[in-house]
């Protein structure tokens, strides 16, 4: 299987960090290799959360790359419209207030 790419985007005290660590866990229950990474910002401040979690028989690095992240999920529509380049083509977005969709980009 070749790895599987989920960003997780909010602000602050969303769970984002909670979300990733939970979808990592299942991950690794299912017997899957799983990196996670990380980027708080000002995220004490309400500020922007990004998350990354990576599975597959094996992962390399935590980073999913522009254009690389098979789903997006969105606790904050704001945030999900700064971060939605780093969608494949094939993505899906999930918003917290929208549902899921796939983007046509």
């Amino acid at each position: 299987m070749t790895s599987k790419n989920i960003m997780i985007v909010g602000v602050g005290g969303q769970g984002t960090l909670l979300t990733s660590r939970i979808l990592g866990k299942l991950a690794i229950t299912a017997g899957y290799d799983v990196k996670l990474s990380e980027v708080h910002g000002m995220a004490q401040r309400g500020g922007s959360v990004v998350t990354f979690v990576r599975y597959g028989d094996e992962v390399a690095e935590p980073i999913v790359e522009e254009g690389q992240a098979d789903v997006l999920i969105a606790f904050e529509r704001l945030e999900a419209f700064g971060i939605c380049i780093s969608l494949k083509r094939t993505g899906w977005l999930s918003s917290m207030t929208g549902g899921l969709t796939q983007l046509r980009l």
